[in-house]
């Protein structure tokens, strides 16, 4: 099976992922790939154009190869702000998409506290693409389509 999970920075995707995860499946998780490519003493959220240029092709050659095994192990992709085009793949794929969303105003407090400041920009982003999307006033601390 192949999960896509989705939602703003700092919304718990990895940890959504760690709780429904075993050791078997495929985890692809750019922040993780990230980090395994990067020298010794780099922050945790290193936001490098280098670096993510060669994480991101790393994730790609990844999701191939997985989406391949998705009949034979779980598959677990994180992808933020998946367009339409890799929507419709996912799809195809029959992937369950979980979107993880602890509410705005947590996001923006655990950017601000954690993470680069840059994704505050990214978390606006996330929030104007799903505001039309959503239903209901509470937010969702998952939900699958």
């Amino acid at each position: 099976m192949l999960y896509v999970v989705t939602g703003p920075p700092a919304a718990g995707k990895s940890s959504w992922i760690q709780a429904h995860a075993t050791a078997r499946d495929i985890v692809i998780d750019l922040d993780l790939i990230s980090r395994a490519l990067a020298g010794p003493g780099a922050p945790q959220w290193n936001q490098d154009p280098n670096l993510l240029r060669v994480a991101h092709k790393a994730r790609y050659a990844a999701m191939y190869e997985a989406f391949e095994l998705r009949d034979k192990v779980d598959v677990y992709l994180i992808h933020t702000m998946p367009s339409r085009k890799a929507m419709a793949k996912y799809k195809r794929l029959d992937a369950r998409v979980v979107a993880v969303d602890p509410g705005r105003n947590i996001v923006m407090q655990r950017i601000e506290a954690m993470r680069d400041p840059d994704m505050q920009r990214v978390a606006t982003r996330w929030y104007s693409q799903h505001r039309a999307s959503r239903t209901g006033a509470m937010p969702q601390a998952s939900r699958a389509w």
